[in-house]
């Protein structure tokens, strides 16, 4: 049997979550930006949308097994363009957001195996660049 590191999740919160839907495609992103565009009237907001856009890509190309989502909260700056999402059949889904702690270890091979253990048991993305994990219901199709 395979060893694990042991580590603590810790609830940190739970937030409201558009999801893509199943099917996509880099050809959905270019449409997506260019449908949500219009709905961006500054600079800063055009920065936060190719970041987000950017976001999307990278979940894409990198083949997931899991569900790409962005809180509610980071994409108030879309106004009507949230209703636009909703349109093209994201949906609205509550996420717990955990810390995921390692004990006695900074390694990323470790983290990426207690990461992979984890995914057995329950839809799980992590945030990157952090240790937080998003971790979606059961019964979510992706």
């Amino acid at each position: 049997m395979q060893s694990i590191n042991t580590f603590t999740l810790t609830m940190v919160r739970c937030e409201k979550h558009l999801v893509l839907p199943t099917v996509t495609s880099i050809v959905l992103v270019q449409n997506l930006y260019d449908i949500l565009f219009q709905y961006v009237i500054d600079a800063q907001k055009e920065e936060m949308l190719k970041a987000f856009i950017d976001r999307l890509e990278q979940h894409i190309k990198s083949k997931p097994t899991t569900p790409f989502s962005a809180p509610l909260e980071d994409l108030e700056f879309l106004n009507d363009g949230l209703e636009e999402l909703r349109l093209l059949n994201w949906m609205e889904v509550p996420v717990t957001v955990f810390a995921l702690e390692m004990k006695d270890t900074d390694n990323e091979d470790i983290r990426e195996a207690v990461i992979e253990h984890l995914r057995q048991l329950m839809i799980v993305r992590p945030v990157p660049g952090t240790n937080l994990l998003y971790v979606y219901p059961s019964d979510l199709p992706y």
